[in-house]
């Protein structure tokens, strides 16, 4: 039998152990979601991670409250006219942001009226934020505040209850060098940073010949090619990881294969005269767009690195107005790019934290608590959230450790809006995708009031 080292080594591909989950135990490989009724499979994720921690003041200017100020904030304070006007009367976004506004009015991207497609969440965290970047991480993307061992990832649990995900070829993947927990789980997933990195070399025909056919019953010695050894009789009967590592063998041949017909269909070019940022994160993007299109992928990833702005943050020009520019640009992109499907896409930002109320001494912010996110897609409620007269109240940006912005609102309740109300899934099952999400809402049942930025 073709020795599978060698077997990978002929395929010219280096894309193997990204596709692998972490092998961090029997029982976690092991692990198998309850039974239970998923959405239709036919509603997509685009999620956005701004790693380092996000400045929530700095992106979504609370101009109401007296607090900011240049007394707290000397040398980021954004004055009234440089802002850019939610319409609230009280919230306004920085001015490198002003390309969501095409977002925020729909008669701005497509003649529509009515309130735009894009939700402006403020004050998102947990109770006890963790302000430790890895801790903070893994909260997020585990869906457990509190559990930093847990490796299986919140958007994992829900889109693997999905009748059918098991089978599917390219369910998603993350446009980064590894798979990060959110996704992680049993079901592998791919990770690449660009597709071009993600396949075999040779023409289709010559990778069609080297995938060869898989046995004709499982087990069998009758495969051929790569589909023939990964899904063929075991080299080593009972071998540690052997039921994993097998199965896994094949999704990667199905994904890479996926990935490859979707390359070939020519040189993607965005549509609606979406212009993406011309960088890493823009050129991501743009491939999120063409798998979203040319794939059967429901759920796709990227980092946005760079967030932990402890000096030199900058004002209207800088590290900060320089990724809140890239990620507006990038969002509005996405969403002229993606109109056929705009009803069915649901972008979502996050971070890990916050940043201090108070500019540092080395203009800067420091690690703090609750953050912002955006959400957006055709079928969102755009408008501003947490950030108005009637929820805000004075002193709000000093209530934990007079330092601080609380949050308002749980980020697992924002999940779960989404969830239900984007992919139709039963609110019952939001303790299965988020464990402890039951206790956590009767515990805090403030933090879990539903926002409603989703029809």
């Amino acid at each position: 039998m073709l020795n599978r080292r060698n077997l990978l080594k002929s395929g010219g591909l280096a894309a193997l152990g990204l596709i692998l989950p972490p092998f961090v135990g029997p029982e976690f490989l092991a692990r198998k979601l309850m039974a239970g009724t998923g959405g239709t499979g036919q509603k997509k994720m685009i999620f956005i991670f701004q790693r380092g921690g996000n400045d929530a003041i700095n992106t979504v200017i609370p101009r109401g409250d007296a607090d900011y100020s240049t007394a707290n904030r000397p040398g980021l304070f954004i004055n009234d006219l440089e802002a850019v006007d939610l319409g609230n009367g009280f919230a306004q976004l920085h001015p490198s942001l002003q390309p969501l506004m095409e977002v925020f009015n729909n008669s701005a991207l497509n003649g529509i009226p009515g309130p735009g497609n894009l939700a402006v969440l403020h004050r998102i965290g947990y109770p006890e934020q963790s302000r430790s970047h890895f801790s903070a991480q893994q909260f997020w993307e585990n869906g457990v505040p509190g559990n930093e061992t847990l490796d299986e990832g919140m958007l994992y649990r829900r889109f693997a209850n999905v009748p059918g995900f098991p089978d599917n070829p390219f369910p998603g993947a993350y446009l980064d060098d590894s798979l990060p927990v959110v996704m992680r789980g049993s079901i592998p997933m791919p990770a690449f940073p660009a597709t071009a990195d993600y396949s075999f070399s040779g023409s289709l025909a010559q990778v069609a010949k080297f995938l060869g056919e898989l046995p004709s019953t499982p087990g069998a010695t009758d495969g051929r090619g790569f589909y023939g050894a990964y899904g063929g009789k075991p080299d080593v009967e009972g071998a540690q990881y052997r039921d994993i590592l097998m199965p896994t063998g094949v999704k990667l041949g199905e994904s890479v294969s996926t990935v490859q017909q979707a390359l070939a269909q020519g040189p993607y070019i965005p549509e609606n005269g979406a212009l993406y940022p011309d960088n890493t994160f823009g050129a991501q993007l743009s491939e999120i767009a063409m798998l979203m299109k040319r794939t059967p992928a429901t759920l796709l990833g990227v980092n946005i690195d760079g967030w932990d702005t402890h000096t030199a943050q900058g004002r209207l020009n800088g590290a900060h107005p320089n990724l809140l520019g890239d990620l507006a640009l990038g969002i509005q992109a996405l969403s002229r790019d993606l109109q056929s499907q705009w009803q069915d896409v649901v972008i979502v930002t996050v971070s890990e934290f916050g940043r201090t109320s108070i500019e540092n001494g080395s203009q800067g912010t420091d690690h703090g608590a609750s953050s912002t996110m955006f959400v957006a897609g055709g079928g969102v409620v755009g408008g501003v959230y947490n950030c108005d007269p009637s929820s805000w109240a004075p002193g709000s940006m000093f209530t934990v450790n007079d330092r601080y912005l609380a949050a308002n609102t749980d980020y697992r309740m924002i999940f779960s809006e989404i969830f239900a109300n984007h992919f139709g899934d039963d609110p019952a099952l939001m303790d299965q995708f988020m464990p402890g999400f039951d206790a956590a809402a009767a515990a805090n049942p403030a933090l879990f009031t539903p926002l409603g930025f989703l029809g």
